[in-house]
Order: C-alpha cells, then structure tokens, then sequence
C-alpha cells in the first residue's frame, strides 16, 4: 500500500508552474518560449534575466570602502551642520539628527552606486551616531568658553589643569554618551532618543540596497493542463 501511495500524485499540494500559452516577459513584453526565469517575483525571459542579473550591483571591497569614505565624510558634514546651528542659533534641537542620518545614508549608498547590505547598514548607523553624538563636545567647549569669560574676573582660587590628551579623551566618551546623558531629563532626553532612532533608521534604509533576487529556470506547465 505504501509503494502505490508513492508513485500517485499529490495533486492537493502540488504547486503549478505558469501556464505556457500565456507566458510574457515583464521586461521586454515578448511571449516566453520554453523554460522562463523571475526576476523579484516576476517573470522574464531568459535574456533579459541574464541581462539584468549582468547590470545589478554587485557587493565587492571597493564598493564598501567607496561607501565607508563617503559615508564619513557624509558624518563630517552631518557633524557641522549640528554644531554650526546649535552655536548659531543658541538651540540644540535634535531634530536635525534626522538630516544626519538623511546624508549619511544617501552619501553611502552614492558611494556605493546602490549596493547594500548588512554592513552597510552597520557602518551608516555608527557614523550616524557618532556625528549626532560628538556634536555635543564643540557645544559643550563653546558653552564652557562662555561661562569662563563670565566667571575668570571673579575668580581667585587656583585651579587644576587637565593635560589636552585627558581632555579630549574625557570630552570624546562624555559626547559618545551624551544621547543618553540626556536622559537626566527624562522627557526631554526620550524625546531626543525618539528623533535619533528616527534619524538612524533612515540611514539603515538607504543602505539596504536594491536587491535584485533571480531564480531559474523554471518551465511552465503544457497548455490546457488543468
């Protein structure tokens, strides 16, 4: 009983393939003659699947170290816009770490010319973190800057002087943390995490990549099989 069960189709699974007389290829429009490919889901003929496939980007070393370069310097320009309308304005508004996590994204993926991926990803959101973050050092030492002048004519006591290694080391970690130093203010600190993660998401989708997924051949099922 077993051996006959095995050699009788299973037609309340099987999965039919696209009927042949009505088979045309998405790209060029032509009818499909013989076994047919699908590009994303749909389907094309074997030259333009070839074709295709030929023209999609292609993940290499040169194109993540195109993507990284452009990627950083796309953070630099991130980092000075931050910091240039904090200091002109007098306001630090996170809502501009959405146009950080905008250019970073969009000059990666430039750099890449559309190849993404997961790394690509990972580097967008640590660039993107990173320049939102350490805007908050040159703030900082212009706000210091301004404090002092207000203070060094009433100031007698002698202070102690930080070497300029420790220092910049101090103020680098304190900015690296400063999304969530934030948080001493509750509301406003989650806001400011909200717009950051908002920001970072942008960059994460511009690096995704175009995928382009092609599997085949496949052959259609005879005309008239129902």
């Amino acid at each position: 009983m077993e051996e006959i069960s095995k050699g009788v189709p299973q037609f309340a699974t099987a999965e039919y393939a696209p009927n042949a007389s009505n088979l045309s290829c998405a790209a060029c429009r032509r009818p499909i003659i013989g076994p047919y490919y699908q590009i994303n889901g749909a389907q094309a003929c074997a030259e333009c699947a070839k074709k295709i496939q030929a023209q999609a980007p292609q993940d290499s070393h040169a194109a993540f170290s195109r993507a990284l370069l452009f990627g950083i310097g796309g953070a630099l320009l991130g980092f000075a816009l931050y910091v240039f309308f904090a200091l002109a304005t007098g306001l630090v508004i996170g809502w501009v770490s959405l146009a950080v996590g905008f250019i970073v994204g969009k000059a990666m993926s430039l750099g890449s010319r559309g190849v993404g991926g997961r790394r690509y990803q990972v580097a967008a959101v640590v660039l993107t973190y990173l320049a939102v973050s350490l805007s908050a050092v040159p703030i900082a030492i212009h706000q210091m800057k301004q404090h002092q002048s207000q203070t060094q004519s009433t100031e007698t006591a002698p202070r102690a002087h930080m070497s300029v290694g420790k220092a910049i080391g101090v103020l680098t970690l304190l900015g690296i943390a400063s999304p969530l130093l934030e948080l001493q203010d509750p509301l406003h600190g989650i806001i400011g995490l909200i717009i950051l993660f908002v920001g970072i998401r942008f960059a994460w989708r511009f690096t995704a990549g175009r995928n382009v997924v092609v599997s085949g051949p496949h052959t259609p099922s005879p005309a008239g099989v129902i």
